[in-house]
């Protein structure tokens, strides 16, 4: 049996486990920066987008990107995550209506005058119809300790690197996304049909960009301002 803690669940260190060998894929040394530059570069192509076409989504590509997702470290190898994905019209109607409502309380009264300053850049406001128009819309949730579920070690971390490999996998199909947060999420649980133990982390609309789709011309910073060698 494996050693636990019996007030929290968690594995005692020592403990033994089994374990399988390790086998990564073989790089050639010499193709090693050249893989992760040509990866670099089709992220860079990444953008989110606020307009999407109602083009149906490729059979599979959403559970293949969800399984990408869900092979991100966890804390204690909890995997604190669930991916829901409504394609329903009038569920993902009932889902703009309620963000729109609260992005109206964020926009019009929560926000801070510099956070509005710092938004205006991008356009965005409470409008969000790309919840009903993307085909469909994965909202993540945040699992923490419930009945039958252990508790979970740093969450929020957890869910973060996977939402990451998600937006990347789904962004190397050939779709696009975007990550929106209305703050409070709590309304997402009756939308969702989720229990009281998990918390809306992310809203992500999948799709295809409409023809006409554009984005604000940023900038990403230089390497020099990202990285600190020491």
């Amino acid at each position: 049996m494996d050693q636990t803690d019996e007030l929290s669940g968690a594995p005692v260190a020592g403990a033994a486990y089994p374990t399988v060998p390790y086998r990564p894929a073989a790089v050639p040394a010499e193709e090693a920066a050249g893989r992760a530059r040509a990866f670099c570069e089709a992220m860079a192509r990444r953008r989110t987008v606020r307009e999407f076409c109602d083009r149906p989504l490729p059979e599979g590509v959403v559970e293949w990107a969800i399984r990408a997702a869900a092979t991100a470290p966890s804390g204690a190898n909890v995997q604190p995550w669930r991916f829901v994905v409504v394609t329903d019209p009038e569920r993902k109607r009932r889902l703009r209506e309620a963000a729109e409502a609260e992005e109206r309380e964020f926009y019009d009264r929560r926000a801070s005058a510099e956070w509005l300053e710092a938004l205006a850049p991008l356009g965005t406001d409470w409008s969000k119809p790309f919840l009903e128009t993307a085909p469909a819309v994965i909202v993540v949730f945040e699992v923490h300790k419930g009945p039958g579920t252990p508790r979970p070690y740093y969450t929020k971390e957890s869910v973060g690197i996977a939402v990451g490999l998600l937006l990347a996998a789904l962004h190397q199909a050939g779709l696009a996304t975007l990550t929106h947060t209305p703050s409070p999420m709590r309304f997402l649980n009756e939308v969702c049909d989720r229990p009281a133990e998990e918390r809306a982390a992310y809203v992500i609309p999948v799709g295809y960009a409409a023809d006409d789709a554009r984005v604000p011309d940023i900038r990403r910073k230089p390497l020099d301002q990202v990285m600190v060698r020491l």
